[in-house]
């Protein structure tokens, strides 16, 4: 009998170590800054040119464009040559307005 309450005992002490050292965190995570924060101020106010970036700079530059908006922008560009206006944008297939009005301030003419 005696055995058995040690036994239960060591059982015990155990299973609440084992529950106080899994539940507490031993770090405190740190607070992860947004992405716009990490930005320098040189990148805010960089400008994309249509007539001149590739697929990935117009997707890493531009905010809702992918691999493929990317591409078909550029497609757009080889088959009817240069953008004369940023408004141009709009005819790509899946540019739209609100899209087009998100980049506005990133996108340049030369």
């Amino acid at each position: 009998m005696r055995n058995t309450y040690l036994s239960s005992l060591i059982f015990a002490f155990l299973t609440t170590l084992s529950v106080i050292t899994t539940a507490a965190p031993s770090i405190k995570p740190e607070a992860q800054t947004p992405l716009s924060a990490q930005m320098t101020q040189v990148d805010q106010t960089a400008k994309v040119n249509l007539n001149a970036a590739d697929a990935e700079t117009l997707r890493r530059d531009l905010f809702g464009i992918g691999g493929a908006k990317a591409k078909a922008i550029v497609a757009y560009r080889e088959t009817n040559g240069p953008f004369t206006a940023v408004d141009e944008l709009l005819e790509v297939k899946g540019i739209g307005k609100a899209l087009m009005e998100k980049n506005r301030d990133r996108l340049e003419i030369k």
